[in-house]
């Protein structure tokens, strides 16, 4: 009598392609956001640095007589995370350094896809801040119309991006603005309290939660990240381990902060609206190449990167921490995985 008997397994159904292009959707909340803040600029850096990336892994992988790996939508990915961490009014030539660095060293050289150790575009995001950190920390006013570039006039914004000038009559000085983490670090060491450098500047915690702060351009609204990241949670592309603990942790550092000297340190609402936090805690520590393996080790993970958020933005020379953070982090994963890996069924440790 011959028994026929299943194989012992079966596919999900899920795939490197499904899954980049999950994330991809997720990111489109926070994009149109951009879209509708920055108008046409951010159209163009979209554009330049998805294109550009997809461009750049198409050669190396063709140089390196490999088969191109364009489909799985992983440099596209790249592409689109990395511009949503530029400010708007980055030049051409910048995002397409940072789109190269992005793909051909922090990626290929290391073996591509599932090789690297750090998350590619907040790698390239980093030298772009050490290298330009004038022009990355140049922050165009969302919404900027009558008095200043008209980031809807097509022609305005193609000609500031590809040019590196406005047109006649504008000044840089007049359509930027400092980020709400910027003006309270600087306020801060004039010795002005947070309560009061906030009222100065009008925050508005609602603002910063549907997205009119200034910022980068994906992190300028919170709520599409959520709404992206929740997403993902709900799909199965990733786990909510990372993200909870990263918030909650820089939660409860805020709390007790703001509760010992709320001159001095900001309320935790106030962090987890401001700068890339939303973007880093869903969509940048959740890579699943760079992060570890197991729920505890993602949990050591999300804490770990919360605590160095918090202490860059009190006590550090950048008022954002996030990226810095992450990538911090990324290099502590092998060890996370060595000291978090689960006890192997029937192993018995001996003395």
């Amino acid at each position: 009598m011959m028994i026929h008997l299943s194989p012992p397994h079966h596919h999900g159904g899920d795939s490197i392609r499904a899954n980049m292009l999950a994330v991809i959707l997720a990111l489109m909340p926070a994009t149109a956001c951009a879209v509708w803040l920055y108008g046409w600029l951010a159209v163009w850096q979209i554009l330049t640095c998805i294109s550009v990336c997809m461009l750049g892994e198409w050669a190396a992988l063709r140089l390196m007589r490999r088969p191109s790996r364009l489909h799985d939508g992983s440099a596209a990915l790249t592409g689109l995370l990395l511009a949503l961490v530029l400010p708007a009014a980055v030049p051409w030539w910048m995002t397409v350094f940072g789109a190269l660095f992005a793909i051909l060293l922090g990626k290929q050289v290391y073996g591509g896809l599932g090789y690297n150790p750090f998350n590619p575009a907040l790698s390239a995001r980093v030298v772009l801040l050490i290298s330009f950190p004038l022009a990355m920390t140049s922050w165009l006013i969302p919404a900027t119309g009558s008095g200043g570039l008209d980031v809807y006039n097509a022609a305005q914004t193609l000609h500031f991006f590809f040019a590196g000038t406005l047109p006649p009559g504008l000044s840089l000085d007049g359509i930027t603005a400092a980020t709400p983490l910027g003006y309270t670090k600087t306020d801060a060491l004039q010795g002005i309290s947070i309560p009061d450098s906030l009222a100065t500047h009008h925050y508005s915690y609602i603002d910063a939660f549907i997205g009119s702060e200034g910022g980068s351009l994906g992190e300028t609204s919170a709520l599409a990240l959520l709404l992206g990241g929740i997403y993902l949670i709900a799909r199965g592309v990733i786990r909510w381990h990372i993200p909870l603990s990263y918030l909650l942790t820089v939660a409860l550092l805020a709390s007790l902060s703001n509760a010992l000297a709320p001159a001095h340190y900001a309320p935790p609402l106030f962090h987890l609206l401001a700068g890339g936090l939303m973007l880093c805690a869903f969509y940048m520590a959740t890579d699943p190449v760079s992060s570890p393996v197991t729920a505890r080790g993602q949990i050591v993970f999300g804490a770990g990167c919360g605590l160095i958020t918090w202490v860059i933005r009190q006590w550090g020379g950048y008022p954002e921490g996030a990226m810095f953070a992450v990538l911090l982090m990324n290099c502590t994963v092998p060890l996370i995985d060595h000291y978090c890996r689960p006890r192997v069924y029937g192993y018995e440790r001996r003395p």
